[in-house]
This record gives C-alpha cells, structure tokens and sequence, in this order.
C-alpha cells in the first residue's frame, strides 16, 4: 500500500499526508501560496461604471470631431465594447450627449456641496470653481464652446443644455442661495432670479471674449475677474 501511494508522486502522498494529520487532529499543511486556485471569472465593470467610461470617451470624440460627425459605431469602437453593449446603456447619440452635460455641470458648478464654513465670498468662489487650474479650465470650455456651436444646429440639444445644464445649475443653486438666507448670511427676496443673476455674472465672466482675434483670458485674469465679479455680487454698488 505505501509502495502503491509514492509511485503516485507527490500529489498523493501530500493528499496521505493531509489525511494524516486530520485523523491525529492536527491542522493541515497549508498549500503553496503559487498552488492556489483562482475560483470564477474576473469581476466585470457594473452598467454604472460602464456608463461612465464611455460618456467620458464619447465626450472626447465629440470635442475632436463634432457631434454630428462621430458616431455610435465610433464611440463603441473607442471604448473597445459591441455596439449591443452601447445601446443597451444609451439608446440613442442624444441621450449619451445628456449624460455628458450631467457630468460637465460638475465642472462648471460644485453643488450640491456644504460651504458654511466659509466666508460668503470665499464659498461662491468655490462654487464657480473659480481657483481651477488652466488645464482643467481648459477642459470644461472645450465642451461648452462644442455645445453652443453644436445647440445651433440640433434643436434637440439646446433643449438638453436648457433642461440638464442650465435649469438643473440654478436649481441647486437657488436651493443653496435659500439655506443660505434661511441661515442670515443673504437678504434676497426672489432667490431664483437671484441665482439667474448670479449665473449671468459668473458664466459671462468665464466665457468672455476680449474682441475679435484675441485669445480667451486665462489664468490670473481669468481669477481676478470672477472674484471681481463674486464682490460686486455680495457687496453691491449702492454707497455705504
């Protein structure tokens, strides 16, 4: 019998050997750390994880070629995924445009988000993300040059940037500019169109041109006119 278990090799005199131990009531030997098994497929990304991978990747396609010139067939391909996938996720091109504007509003606007700890002028600041860095500034206009110039051909378009960029902005906004006057830090009477004034004065400040042919402001300029712009708001004009 022990001549019959070694020319079995070392699998089953390993196997002779673990069982052994359990009849003496000892632990068994554990296995090789290389030896282990790995059970199951490898996780795969969930429809959510999914979802934002390729909005992020359509939102690149479409900043190089246009809305109308890229398509579906191209983001799938982008992302390396079937077309059945894409679909499944977003059914149609204006549908993944709607989700690129949800996440593009972050870039534009940090609400919801607690700043009562800050200074009044210091938490609008925030807010407008006014102290972000030039390649990230840069990013975030890309997307809104694309959808102003885009909106004019595509009807559709302008209705999502209406619908999911801008109402959605000055809804949470309102809301906050509300909290804000609940808690004595504002005296506003209407604080939705305090907040569509406020938007005016920030987002004209952030997309302005300086004349015909000239480059967009940046950096220091572009940080100095916005906090301009959040003093005038806070403080008014009217002579104390």
């Amino acid at each position: 019998m022990a001549k019959s278990i070694l020319k079995g090799g070392g699998k089953s005199l390993s196997s002779a050997k673990r069982i052994a131990a359990r009849d003496n009531g000892a632990a068994p030997a554990p296995r090789p750390e290389n030896a282990r098994r790995q059970r199951g497929r490898p996780k795969l990304m969930s429809d959510e994880q999914q979802a934002a991978a390729i909005a992020l990747q359509a939102r690149d396609l479409f900043v190089e070629k246009g809305y109308a010139r890229t398509s579906m067939e191209e983001i799938a391909a982008r992302r390396r995924i079937s077309k059945r996938t894409l679909y499944r996720l977003f059914p149609n091109k204006t549908e993944l445009f709607g989700v690129i504007i949800d996440d593009h509003r972050q870039s534009m606007l940090a609400l919801p988000g607690n700043y009562d700890d800050l200074p009044l002028e210091d938490a609008i600041a925030r807010i407008f993300l006014v102290d972000i860095d030039e390649e990230a500034h840069r990013k975030r206009m890309e997307l809104v040059h694309l959808a102003i110039v885009e909106a004019r051909q595509f009807p559709e378009l302008e209705e999502l940037l209406h619908q999911r960029g801008g109402d959605k902005s000055r809804a949470v906004l309102t809301e906050w500019l509300e909290a804000q006057a609940r808690r004595g830090r504002v005296d506003i009477e209407d604080a939705d169109a305090t907040a569509k004034t406020l938007m005016d004065m920030m987002f004209g400040a952030i997309v302005i041109d300086r004349g015909k042919g000239s480059q967009r402001p940046g950096g220091d300029d572009r940080r100095i006119r916005l906090r301009h712009a959040i003093r005038i708001f806070v403080n008014g004009v009217r002579r104390r």
